[in-house]
């Protein structure tokens, strides 16, 4: 076989082994997934009366419209964090200089990782997506091609945290530690466009908001997912999110070259 198809075999088994760890042990990815809904839920029905005011609509479909895209992006932060943890329980088990000592692709590993979590974090959009739907969300005014373009910008957006999610997770030295490391992945939607516009922040808050990469991914897809213009976010969320996924990807190859102390 050449060293291709050593690489995509090896990949596959370790996609399968990490997909069967999550069905097997499904109470992390539902706790990571239980914050978005929440999070969801409670400003639509607690808030959402208020801040579609504030925006200048009659009820809360305003809101809810403005609020989904966010919440999307803000779901794959939480998911990616399982991928932090899971990782580093490899690293600290022993199983991972099991692998090392065994004739299989060395860069299987990460990939197994990066992949199940990709997929792991589509399901959990599109899990969050159908409670956004439930709740009176629409996307009429998309086209068939910006539906296309929203999917591509989450799927690119999963694989840039993914793998900074990878890299946290070798650098941790237990699961707790892990799980700390990758919370800036749900605190900066918080700070970021999800809830509210930048503009209606106050000023010296506002560089904050708006110099991150979750701010310009969620007008991306709040644009695209509503048929409306995205401007120079497009570009700007494609730049984070190309840059995130070199930065992991080295960042993470770099640390499981390192050999074991």
């Amino acid at each position: 076989m050449s060293s291709l198809a050593l690489a995509v075999r090896d990949s596959s088994t370790m996609l399968r082994r990490n997909l069967l760890h999550a069905r097997r042990y499904p109470s992390l990815t539902l706790n990571l997934l239980l914050t978005p809904v929440m999070l969801l839920l409670l400003f639509v029905y607690v808030f959402g009366d208020v801040m579609s005011a504030g925006m200048g609509g009659a009820d809360r479909s305003a809101y809810i419209a403005y609020i989904v895209p966010g919440v999307l992006l803000m779901t794959i932060g939480s998911t990616t964090i399982g991928t932090a943890v899971s990782v580093s329980m490899d690293m600290s088990e022993g199983i991972i200089a099991r692998f090392r000592t065994m004739a299989i692709h060395r860069g299987s590993v990460l990939i197994g990782h990066v992949v199940g979590s990709v997929l792991q974090s589509v399901a959990s959009v599109v899990l969050v997506g159908a409670v956004g739907v439930a709740i009176g969300f629409r996307s009429t005014n998309a086209t068939a091609l910006e539906w296309l373009a929203a999917f591509g910008l989450l799927v690119l957006f999963a694989l840039a945290l993914t793998w900074i999610a990878v890299g946290m997770g070798l650098v941790s030295p237990n699961a707790e530690a892990a799980s700390n490391n990758a919370m800036p992945l749900i605190l900066l939607p918080l700070l970021s466009s999800a809830f509210v516009p930048v503009d209606g922040m106050p000023g010296w808050f506002q560089p904050v908001a708006e110099y991150q990469p979750f701010t310009p991914a969620i007008e991306t897809l709040r644009g695209l997912l509503l048929g409306t213009e995205i401007g120079h976010h497009g570009w700007l969320a494609v730049a984070w999110c190309l840059g995130l996924a070199v930065l992991g990807y080295f960042w993470s190859a770099a640390r499981f070259d390192q050999d074991p102390k």
